[in-house]
């Protein structure tokens, strides 16, 4: 029996990279997940293919959390699935760099949009699922909301509403036995990471070099925290922001 054994976890933006490991993750510690996606049915598919073939329990939900009446859909189609919800891992995020003369409407409204605005909307139509014994929303931040490197102005904006709220709700929703946290990784091997041509490049090398333990991150260096997170092993912890970024400051 896995540490999550009975629950149920709805991971968002979960058909690869962080929210993928995450996903199979949770689910290899019993918990039964709808693995969210935007836009890769395909993906997400796959995520649940391997979930099942491991001997867990998965189904894939479409649904972008930058639209109201899709989060709506999303959690209506996971009550219907598993009746409850116990664990929400806000993942789901999208950035981009740019200087400041370089930001637009556009850019902002994207960033902000699904990384703030989708995280809340989503915490609330999650949580209205929790069962009286409470629950956990760990959401899924960055450690460039500390770091504030150059061209991340909007991007490190979000991500530090992001640290704000992750503190606010876990005062709001102690009372209701549900914990709140963040898991703030810093650079990590992902299929967008590899897109955008950072891997082999300068800016890699430099992070390197501000990282101690001298690698880039992997997605599962990522999902067994939340993993952690979401047990009772993690029963005391609450409002916390947990760096997973090998020491990158």
């Amino acid at each position: 029996m896995g540490k999550l054994a009975g629950k149920v976890a709805v991971v968002t933006g979960a058909s690869k990279g962080i929210g993928a490991a995450i996903a199979k993750e949770l689910a290899a510690q019993g918990a039964s997940v709808v693995v969210n996606y935007a836009s890769s049915k395909e993906g997400a598919d796959k995520v649940v293919a391997e979930i099942t073939k491991a001997g867990g329990k998965a189904i894939a939900v479409g649904g972008s959390v930058a639209k109201a009446a899709e989060i709506d859909k999303l959690f209506a189609e996971t009550k219907k699935a598993y009746g409850k919800l116990d664990i929400l891992v806000n993942n789901a995020g999208v950035y981009e760099f740019a200087p400041l003369e370089g930001i637009t409407e556009e850019s902002i409204e994207k960033m902000f949009g699904i990384n703030v605005r989708g995280l809340l909307l989503a915490t609330k139509a999650g949580v209205a699922l929790f069962p009286p014994e409470g629950g956990n929303v760990i959401n899924i931040g960055s450690v460039a909301s500390d770091q504030t490197p150059p061209m991340s102005a909007a991007y490190s904006g979000t991500k530090g509403a992001v640290d704000a709220i992750t503190r606010v709700l876990a005062k709001e929703l102690g009372p209701k036995k549900i914990r709140v946290n963040a898991v703030n990784p810093g650079p990590v091997v992902t299929e967008g990471f590899k897109s955008a041509g950072v891997e082999g490049s300068d800016f890699e090398k430099s992070m390197l070099q501000s990282t101690p333990l001298g690698r880039i991150g992997k997605p599962d260096d990522v999902a067994t925290v939340v993993a952690f997170l979401a047990s009772d092993d993690a029963g005391w912890v609450t409002g916390s922001l947990l760096q997973t970024a090998g020491g990158m400051r």
